[in-house]
């Protein structure tokens, strides 16, 4: 990392970027309110850092251990204002600053009709964003695999639908990216692109999200430690696109536990991970459990565990839907949650501000 001086000119922050080309690396600039810093992307065994400490602008010029740079707190730190951590807006909506943010909606957008109820019932529940997917990754392919598999005509008449529910009920739209070939197509109408578990360790995905500059909210991956997470969300950072929500949603379970879960809620990860990195972390309990008589619970204790906000399945008849019906709850139900989780975060918010 090369920390540039408060008074340093452009032409003497393009020399530096210059220089760091010149040894085949990128350079990543973060400007903030009184310094500019350069993140260098690359080996960085092929560089002297004597050298860019003395070059003309340069307070200090130092090499940062983790293999996460670009998103590691003592990164952010040089730029972010507000208690180290980025805030994320997509309109009047804020990610990761006082209030907490809630994600709610389908598994999986079934028709028009539906999309449009449920927008209704969640935006009435106090959610800000409307989820729903619409390229569906599936352990069987004789299982849904949501509209997007019926053909790029259906693909996108569903993505149509999602966004006008969103403009009508005045809310922010999110949908799952599952390959390369839908990334262009799936940015036309979402304003934060989703990059599913199973799909956390595809890199060329993630060079492709990551140069489209939306927003991004990334999961976790079943079987990855919190340093393989974190280390992959940094080709996204690379692509110049820091707006990256980071999403907790459970882990393979030990032994005889997925009888009784679908996955282990791993709540220890949400902490550590904001201990490591400025981005904003959420909670998806529902594919962390598996079941919607847990999913009250277990939001309390992500929001407890410093989450801030959360990604929910809603259906007004989970029973009537196609995918994972066992794990959603009513808009009714989310009410309660989203009522429970802001008095908790703001009981965690204090009890920080004391210490």
């Amino acid at each position: 990392m090369i920390v540039m001086k408060a008074e340093a000119t452009k032409a003497e922050i393009d020399n530096v970027v210059k220089e760091i080309h010149k040894y085949g690396l990128k350079a990543d600039i973060s400007h903030g309110e009184f310094r500019t810093v350069i993140g260098l992307v690359g080996d960085e065994t092929k560089i002297p850092f004597s050298h860019f400490a003395v070059l003309p602008g340069v307070k200090e010029a130092f090499m940062i251990e983790t293999p996460y740079k670009l998103i590691s707190k003592e990164y952010g730190k040089q730029f972010h204002e507000v208690a180290g951590r980025r805030v994320i807006k997509i309109g009047d909506i804020t990610i990761g600053g006082d209030e907490p943010v809630f994600i709610a909606g389908p598994c999986a957008v079934e028709s028009r009709q539906q999309v449009m109820r449920i927008a209704e019932g969640i935006k009435k529940a106090g959610a800000q964003v409307l989820r729903g997917g619409i390229f569906k990754p599936r352990s069987s392919v004789h299982s849904f695999q949501g509209l997007g598999a019926v053909g790029w005509e259906q693909a996108e008449e569903a993505l149509s639908w999602l966004r006008e529910a969103g403009d009508k009920y005045d809310m922010a739209v999110i949908t799952e990216v599952r390959g390369e070939t839908q990334v262009d197509l799936v940015a036309k109408y979402v304003d934060i692109m989703q990059i599913g578990t199973r799909n956390m360790y595809d890199q060329d995905l993630l060079v492709s999200v990551g140069r489209k500059h939306k927003p991004v909210l990334y999961k976790r991956h079943f079987g990855a430690g919190i340093e393989e997470f974190l280390s992959f969300a940094e080709y996204i950072a690379a692509e110049d696109n820091k707006d990256i929500i980071l999403c907790e949603r459970g882990i393979l379970p030990l032994g005889k536990g997925k009888n009784f879960t679908r996955y282990t809620f791993d709540l220890s990860a949400i902490p550590v991970i904001e201990k490591e990195t400025y981005l904003p972390v959420l909670a998806d309990p529902s594919h962390a459990t598996g079941r919607r008589d847990l999913i009250f619970s277990m939001s309390c204790a992500a929001m407890a565990a410093g989450a801030c906000g959360l990604m929910i399945e809603t259906h007004y008849n989970p029973a009537e839907s196609l995918v994972d019906s066992q794990q959603m709850i009513t808009p009714e139900e989310l009410g309660e949650v989203i009522t429970a989780a802001r008095s908790i975060h703001k009981l965690v918010a204090s009890a920080r501000n004391k210490e």
